[in-house]
């Protein structure tokens, strides 16, 4: 994985989504190993995450995000990974209250507060959310599956997620499930990620897509705030919605510095 023996490694959380960051600016990672990943992200053996994150120079941009699943696989976005990534920018003192970065799915503009554990970061646009019976399957960046439910809370979401995303339809490329029930003015959310392949306590792109299916649903239009409950906190997604197209979308919420310390790396990773 890197000709460094010890890899130095940085750990945040937002609401809960939790993952490593390293500062790869000079490349002295290279990264391409599922399996030394996945180590790496492994719970018990490991140090433990949602996923692991490399910070990249990129030309045009203040950096480039580069993550991948605790499966050690390259992953699509990660909406509360983008945030946290912004934190640990602001951390390396590589961007100030505000930025544009380069992740998998394009460009990304972002803002975080004078005190650093705010982060708002703007998502894709969308404009086409589909049908599978009740529920509704959009991409905010990774694919998504949207479907509401009650009593929430003492669902098994694991058993009801892993159903979803193995069935014929989806089995191939996989897609992260996203159960909702209204919650004052918004929403309880609870989401079974891919490539995690379990209920993690928070998902960015999943509360988007669920925060951009409900107002479908509810025939709301204009600039719409959607505030958010998953098992890790709290969220809100704001966005603009002309009955077309949803655009000027963001993701809000915490991005929290945990730890930092440092792994050896075994010969040959």
């Amino acid at each position: 994985m890197s000709d460094i023996s010890t890899l130095h490694f940085y750990k945040y959380q937002g609401a809960g989504n939790d993952f490593i960051l390293v500062d790869n600016r000079n490349m002295a990672v290279n990264h391409h190993n599922p399996a030394f990943i996945a180590a790496l992200c492994d719970r018990r053996f490991g140090i433990g995450g949602d996923g692991m994150m490399f910070l990249q120079t990129k030309e045009g941009y203040d950096f480039e995000m580069v993550y991948y699943n605790s499966d050690g696989n390259p992953s699509s976005m990660c909406g509360n990974g983008g945030r946290c990534i912004v934190a640990f920018a602001r951390h390396l003192g590589v961007i100030g209250e505000e930025t544009n970065f380069l992740a998998v799915d394009g460009p990304h503009y972002a803002t975080i507060s004078g005190s650093g554990d705010w982060v708002s970061l703007q998502m894709i646009d969308v404009d086409e959310i589909k049908n599978d019976g009740d529920a509704f399957v959009l991409n905010t960046g990774s694919p998504h599956y949207v479907c509401r439910t009650s009593e929430l809370a003492s669902a098994d979401v694991f058993a009801e997620g892993r159903k979803i995303r193995y069935n014929d339809r989806y089995k191939e490329k996989g897609i992260n499930v996203n159960l909702v029930e209204p919650e004052g003015e918004g929403y309880f959310v609870r989401t079974y990620e891919r490539g995690v392949e379990d209920e993690t306590y928070a998902c960015g792109t999943g509360v988007t897509a669920v925060a951009l299916a409900m107002a479908k649903q509810n025939g709301q239009k204009g600039e719409i705030s959607t505030p958010v409950r998953v098992l890790g906190g709290n969220l809100n997604i704001r966005f603009h919605y002309d009955g077309q197209r949803f655009t000027n979308v963001f993701l809000e919420g915490p991005a929290e510095f945990v730890f930092e310390g440092g792994i050896k790396i075994p010969a040959g990773s």
